[in-house]
């Protein structure tokens, strides 16, 4: 499934289309709820999260070029952070994404399909697209 994410008015998606493949108990009659869906997508994210600070953990070595040119602006470093791995509570974020969504901050459009309940049986393939589309909330009115 092909994950994409755009903003009203932008023409950048907010993210690089990224994709999972379809969970096995997915597959068949009536598919998933898109709260199924929207939780594993946020699981997806959470894990791909972990995976990349834990590769920022590890040992790092510069070429001399790269020394050289870092040397020129007058620091040098790993490009570690200093903050350390960051905890996530996923329970938080997968509720906080569905409160986003039932509160109307982004839509969700399933092959072209725009879905608006949360427990609603959704038909995916494993070829589906799922877009998440940001609205944007006007002040003043």
């Amino acid at each position: 499934m092909l994950i994409r994410g755009k903003g009203l008015g932008r023409r950048k998606p907010l993210f690089a289309d990224w994709s999972i493949p379809l969970p096995p108990e997915w597959r068949g009659e009536g598919g998933v709820t898109l709260r199924d869906i929207i939780t594993r997508i946020v699981r997806e994210q959470i894990q791909a999260f972990r995976h990349r600070q834990e590769d920022r953990q590890g040992l790092k070595v510069l070429a001399s070029r790269q020394i050289a040119n870092a040397a020129e602006t007058g620091r040098i470093t790993l490009g570690e952070s200093e903050v350390g791995l960051q905890a996530v509570d996923e329970e938080a974020a997968i509720s906080s994404a569905l409160q986003a969504f039932e509160d109307g901050l982004y839509l969700v459009v399933i092959d072209e399909v725009e879905y608006k309940e949360l427990d609603r049986q959704v038909p995916v393939l494993e070829d589906s697209r799922i877009t998440f589309l940001r609205l944007t909330l006007l002040a003043g009115g």
